[in-house]
């Protein structure tokens, strides 16, 4: 079909490992933080479920708002993921080198 002839999926350059070590250390302690939110939301429900049921912020109870806040708190730490790893370590580096001399 015309218009769907494209070369392969590859990015041009691949990244150095100094870049993916970076990035996967970044991503464990962004899952780690999220794991430690989700944690206490399990925790919360599974050994006292009745403050779940406490409104606490406009009518809504601690279920409601607890639930929401993971949903952003997933968004927001993506976003700060992403933000992070834009760049390469290499280019990192180099930025430093130029800004010293």
């Amino acid at each position: 079909m015309a218009g769907f002839d494209h070369g392969p999926n590859e990015p041009e350059d691949q990244e150095n490992s100094e870049t993916i070590s970076r990035n996967t250390r970044l991503g464990l302690k962004l899952f780690m933080v999220y794991l430690a939110l989700y944690g206490g939301f399990v925790f919360l429900n599974t050994f006292s479920p009745a403050k779940m049921e406490v409104v606490v912020f406009a009518g809504l109870n601690l279920a409601i708002v607890y639930g929401f806040t993971l949903i952003i708190a997933a968004f927001v730490l993506a976003l700060i993921y992403g933000w992070s790893c834009r760049n390469d370590v290499s280019s990192d580096t180099s930025k430093n080198e130029g800004a010293s001399q």
